[in-house]
């Protein structure tokens, strides 16, 4: 059995480990939600929907400041075998702050920020520094 997200999670870090400026990606929609919510607090650059004939992708720019990747580091909490759940008063920061968590809520996938704000729970499915 394979995990989809943590492959993806790990072609961002090994892609940003050689420099690359951009991958792609095999698309499905809960990749593409997690790669926006990535864009949208700083991790990557722009993503993008890219189909090459039949095969359809996410291209996704990788984002450097000063040649040092932006995304330190990942971590896969709920994993296909073990799923971890989390009431939003429980839903702790990330490295003080600096990381967020990708939480799928009902109200769809949200930062550990939004979750608590919006008082929502739900499966953590990374955290990202």
């Amino acid at each position: 059995m394979t995990d989809p997200i943590t492959d993806m999670l790990n072609q961002i870090k090994n892609a940003e480990a050689v420099a690359k400026t951009d991958i792609l990606i095999p698309l499905s929609k809960i990749k593409n939600e997690i790669a926006d919510i990535l864009s949208k607090e700083g991790f990557v650059g722009e993503v993008k929907k890219a189909t090459k004939g039949k095969i359809k992708s996410l291209k996704i720019t990788l984002k450097y400041n000063n040649d040092i990747p932006a995304m330190e580091g990942f971590k896969r909490v709920s994993k296909p075998g073990q799923r971890i759940y989390e009431g939003f008063a429980n839903i702790k920061k990330v490295r003080g702050g600096f990381g967020i968590s990708i939480i799928s809520t009902s109200k769809g996938l949200m930062t550990n920020k939004d979750a608590r704000y919006k008082k929502l729970g739900g499966e953590i499915i990374c955290k990202v520094w």
